[in-house]
């Protein structure tokens, strides 16, 4: 059961540069051992001037398997766009949060998240 009367607040950035999914994406986030993680913001920002797809993935530990959280989003050049907007997800020791782009996209992802020492993890 994870202590939820300490927590910890982490925000993590990458630029992304990965074109292919799965394990070839860039690894935005990484839950640490012994920690489960509430995920409150992910964003996305294109610095592209013309439209491209974003693709935002989450590997889940457990079952070592990656689903898609944003699957192909059509961004129009310099927008932003706000995955969790006022929801939140869970995550536990060793899931992932990755991202890869469409060629010529310049990608701009931030995840913050609230993080639990669980040491039944």
């Amino acid at each position: 059961m994870p202590d939820l009367s300490v927590s910890k607040f982490t925000t993590e950035s990458k630029t992304i540069t990965s074109t292919s999914a799965d394990g070839s994406a860039d690894v935005v986030y990484t839950v640490p051992d012994n920690y489960s993680a509430i995920v409150r913001f992910l964003h996305l920002s294109n610095g592209t001037n013309s439209t491209k797809k974003a693709y935002i993935q989450f590997y889940h530990n457990d079952d070592t398997t990656y689903y898609n959280l944003v699957n192909g989003l059509n961004m129009s050049g310099h927008t932003t766009h706000d995955v969790v907007s006022g929801n939140f997800f869970t995550l536990h020791q060793k899931d992932k949060i990755l991202s890869y782009i469409e060629s010529g996209m310049t990608l701009d992802v931030t995840v913050s998240v609230e993080e639990y020492f669980d040491p039944a993890r």
